[in-house]
């Protein structure tokens, strides 16, 4: 039983390799390069086989000192069923500390989860495809500037209520953001960045859903050649309008928290696409 013998050591970036093989063996799309923007912004670990093969991965994504998120749970497929995912959680809930936390459940990883506290709050669709279709920009959106990032980071926070400036200037630095502007202030922005077969659009922040549906049109316009993906939570209603342009629903995952807070996103402020299922 390798598993049971398989050491705990922290995620560095000389596991990037191990960890791009062990996420592919899952059929996850990352790329190094994914992994290694995920381990800047997060803390890790990683479980290693007595001969030295990386057999597990998880990482703690922080907010600040009040929230964060749980990702890239894997564990190698030769060694599932002998405790190790919940090892390399306990250990994530570790450097969690007291915060609140959020990760994106597969329906197999479910009952782990619901063990250690966490309880499903809603549902994440992943939308992917080429454009069937060109879409044009409009005018209310525009490409971000340097100085509209603290408005940016203030909206992410108000809608995902906790701030994640760390993530979004990282983000921000790899990619490109846009803002829609209404009456003389930013009122919603998006990102888009490289990721696995292409390139993801998340997250997306507007007050309403013709306004997202704008701000996402900025970055697929003139896209139709490229593969793009967005993860949206099914209450936000872009999914019809998604699916008619090509990006087809290819499943989700659950979402889950502990503990479970009742606070309300502010009307002004609300998320409808994830920076990713790992980030929220």
């Amino acid at each position: 039983m390798i598993s049971a013998a398989a050491t705990l050591t922290a995620f560095s970036p000389e596991h990037l390799e191990a960890a791009t093989r062990l996420s592919q063996q899952a059929g996850w799309p990352h790329r190094r390069e994914d992994w290694q923007v995920a381990l800047t912004v997060s803390k890790g670990c990683v479980a290693v086989a007595a001969d030295g093969r990386v057999i597990g991965t998880v990482l703690m994504t922080p907010y600040g000192g009040d929230a964060g998120t749980i990702n890239m749970v894997i564990v190698d497929e030769g060694e599932r069923g002998q405790g190790l995912g919940r090892r390399l959680m306990l250990e994530a809930l570790t450097f969690a500390g007291d915060r609140r936390l959020q990760l994106v459940a597969t329906a197999d990883g479910l009952p782990l989860y619901e063990k250690l506290g966490f309880r499903r709050t809603g549902e994440i669709v992943q939308h992917q495809g080429h454009l069937g279709q060109p879409i044009a920009r409009t005018e209310r959106v525009r490409a971000a500037v340097h100085h509209d990032l603290d408005a940016v980071t203030a909206l992410d926070a108000a809608a995902f209520g906790a701030d994640r400036r760390d993530l979004i200037v990282r983000l921000a630095a790899i990619g490109e953001v846009a803002v829609l502007e209404r009456e003389g202030r930013i009122a919603g922005f998006a990102m888009l960045r490289r990721f696995g077969r292409g390139f993801v659009i998340g997250p997306v922040v507007a007050p309403a859903l013709d306004d997202a549906q704008a701000l996402i049109a900025h970055f697929l316009a003139g896209r139709e050649g490229d593969f793009i993906r967005l993860d949206t939570a099914t209450e936000t209603r872009l999914a019809p309008w998604l699916a008619g342009l090509g990006l087809a629903d290819v499943g989700g995952g659950i979402v889950m928290r502990r503990p479970v807070t009742g606070a309300a996103i502010p009307p002004t402020a609300m998320s409808f696409a994830l920076a990713s299922q790992a980030f929220g």
